[in-house]
């Protein structure tokens, strides 16, 4: 046997449960010399069947990285002190969640405090004598009793619509708001006060100020987009409102000389779900004169709107001055990719500092400006931290800092995932990447699957998948793909659904199962089709339209628009989607709601659905389940004990195991010939 048959043998293909070999980088943060950069570093510990998270610092010349903190705990967010002496970080161990601090050299970490609630934009103030951030204190925080803190209350007083949020659960009575803490005698000062929300909060460079983000509006839960900026004294007292165009408004960021203050918004609060481009807006801190779009002509979101399963979080990141305060940088989703670019404060064409097909997760630059650290990944990478230079074409002399996850290399046999386009319907190219399996050969004759991506605005991009490698490891040719009505391609594209879920975007997935079943090697006839969320509402609907695929597979899935109203933790903003609510568009919700057509069915379908799933409610899954069983159709439910919409990116890990596999059996089933 030769030494590359004999390197090749020993390598597996990828397995469920490779998701415990994989590191995870959460967060990072440059250091103010540019030299280091801090990140957390995130791994599944199959034992403890938990999530844990450690700190670490890498040197910029590329030597090995160094672990600052040990054992089995959930590090986040690093921060470095504007001297760069110590690192601040949050992190929950033995169920309490701190701020500590430990010095840039390494050694004992130093708690400041533990805090029974959650902590919004965490950072020093200038003077690093203290902490600025949000805090929404928990319920349980106001309890007397420790017995009682374990006992679910008598009854739930509920008075406004938000009361609830995938992920997190019934929402606490208290808001956020703004307080600062001394690090010397971890004593809490709260700023700001109040009914609403004050989020979001950033200091001016003389540590004098604080802007913030807050909606005012009569109904906030029926308005979300109506925010409003703030500034407010450090020392506490009367909020001034910085005037903004009607829209969104997140992450504000004073310029370096604190005259300017920039932050992510739009000018639409009637906006559909994210169709509206995010961008920069710049507005005077004293309030005076309007707020300025500076990527006015940017058909692209200031957002990463990449999906994959080794990333969580699509919020607006935030965005960085360069020293002189002539730059602002950003990351930006376009076309399957995630890009850094930077913008001139004075507005105007964006400049890309680090691009290629790839998927920049997170970037951090210090009040220096001259370099970026970021968070890395593509289609074989499942992220590395990197530095290149904060100017054009800055990726051409990027140097990668660490090497997370060479398992996949060195130990599995990987098949392989390019880019492809197709023809739409309609003949406008439509994106998507195929996944082969190892020792793919177009002479041989594989069962296929089309996967269709959840949001709907967001895209599949240049990003690492396990579940999609792990479904081709077992044999399938996949295709995932980028359909018009998400994102990554302009307004006009992720515009082109609102209102009428399951016409154009149905239509372009039947020419991804076209081109699909067009593959060499692809079997025609047995060809599955599995989506979440958004993409399981479409694998409900094409399930109903079509008998062409011979099995299905719906997770956390939306089947009866009506129900999903009152069942969402967010179903009240229904009508900006579906151009109103049932009772001023009965038609329009009927005929879009999947569950309409199942007595149409003919593909043997899987539910897989979370049980505290506050997005798509579980009842969307029960539904459908008992419609389907009463109609006599081949159809199985799955059910996974208090997991949230999100199992799939940060479920306990051996749900996130038995769901790969559950759904890899069905395909099996039924895909594979017996």
């Amino acid at each position: 046997m030769s030494s590359k048959a004999a390197k090749k043998s020993n390598r597996s293909v990828m397995g469920a449960k490779d998701l415990f070999n994989l590191r995870i980088a959460t967060s990072i943060a440059l250091s103010p010399d540019e030299k280091r950069v801090a990140y957390t570093l995130e791994r599944m510990d199959e034992k403890e069947n938990k999530y844990f998270a450690n700190l670490w610092v890498a040197d910029r010349d590329g030597s090995s990285p160094r672990q600052f903190t040990f054992g089995n705990i959930a590090d986040r967010n690093p921060v470095w002190s504007p001297d760069g002496t110590q690192i601040a970080f949050q992190s929950t161990r033995d169920k309490k969640s701190g701020i500590y601090v430990i010095s840039a050299n390494g050694g004992s970490e130093q708690k400041i405090i533990e805090i029974d609630g959650s902590i919004d934009h965490f950072q020093w103030t200038p003077n690093q004598k203290q902490f600025v951030f949000s805090l929404r204190y928990n319920d349980t925080h106001f309890i007397e009793d420790e017995a009682k803190k374990k006992e679910s209350p008598a009854y739930r007083h509920i008075t406004r619509l938000m009361y609830r949020l995938d992920g997190v659960g019934y929402l606490p009575k208290d808001k956020f708001q703004v307080y600062a803490l001394d690090i010397a005698t971890a004593k809490l000062r709260q700023i700001t006060r109040g009914k609403y929300d004050n989020l979001n909060p950033s200091i001016s460079p003389d540590g004098n100020t604080i802007t913030l983000v807050s909606n005012r509006s009569v109904d906030p839960d029926m308005n979300p987009l109506l925010d409003d900026l703030f500034v407010v004294p450090f020392k506490g007292g009367k909020e001034k409102r910085v005037p903004t165009p009607a829209g969104p408004v997140a992450v504000p960021s004073f310029s370096p000389d604190g005259k300017w203050i920039a932050y992510v918004g739009h000018d639409n609060p009637k906006d559909a779900w994210g169709v509206t481009n995010l961008h920069i807006w710049k507005v005077a801190a004293n309030g005076r004169g309007r707020a300025v779009d500076l990527l006015k002509n940017f058909d692209r979101m200031v957002v990463d709107q990449t999906i994959a399963d080794t990333a969580d979080s699509h919020d607006a990141a935030p965005i960085y001055w360069s020293k002189d305060g002539k730059r602002l940088y950003f990351i930006s989703s376009d076309t399957g990719n995630t890009n850094c670019f930077y913008v001139p404060a004075r507005g105007g064409k964006p400049t890309r500092v680090f691009g290629g097909k790839c998927h920049v997760k997170g970037i951090s630059l210090s009040e220096r400006a001259t370099t970026v650290a970021l968070v890395y990944s593509d289609l074989t990478t499942p992220n590395d931290i990197m530095v290149c230079p904060a100017e054009y074409r800055g990726d051409k002399t990027a140097k990668r800092l660490t090497n997370l996850n060479d398992f996949l290399r060195k130990k599995v046999r990987p098949g392989l995932t390019k880019e492809v386009w197709f023809k739409g319907y309609d003949g406008t190219d439509i994106q998507g990447f195929l996944a082969t399996p190892p020792d793919f050969s177009n002479r041989k004759r594989l069962p296929a699957i089309l996967m269709i991506h959840g949001g709907p605005r967001a895209q599949y991009g240049f990003s690492f998948f396990h579940e999609m490698n792990y479904l081709a490891a077992q044999g399938f040719v996949v295709l995932y793909t980028n359909i018009r009505g998400g994102s990554g391609r302009g307004e006009t594209w992720a515009d082109a659904i609102s209102g009428g879920w399951g016409d154009i975007d149905y239509k372009d997935c039947m020419a991804a199962a076209d081109y699909l079943e067009a593959v060499p090697g692809v079997d025609r006839k047995r060809v599955g089709v599995g989506g979440g969320s958004y993409g399981g509402y479409m694998t409900n609907w094409i399930i109903g339209h079509t008998n062409r695929f011979k099995a299905a597979v719906t997770m956390r899935s939306i089947c009866d628009l009506r129900s999903f109203i009152g069942s969402s933790d967010i179903g009240f903003w229904t009508d900006r989607e579906f151009d109103g609510f049932p009772w001023t568009n009965k038609t329009n919700y009927e005929e879009r709601s999947p569950i309409t057509y199942f007595k149409n069915v003919r593909t043997p379908v899987l539910i897989s659905h979370s049980e505290r799933d506050l997005r798509c409610h579980i009842e969307q899954a029960e539904q459908m389940f008992a419609m389907l069983k009463v109609l006599g159709k081949k159809v199985e439910m799955v059910r996974f004990p208090e997991e949230f919409h999100g199992l799939s990116r940060h479920g306990r890990p051996d749900r996130r195991v038995a769901r790969l596999e559950v759904h890899a059996n069905w395909f099996a089933k039924y895909l594979k010939k017996r």
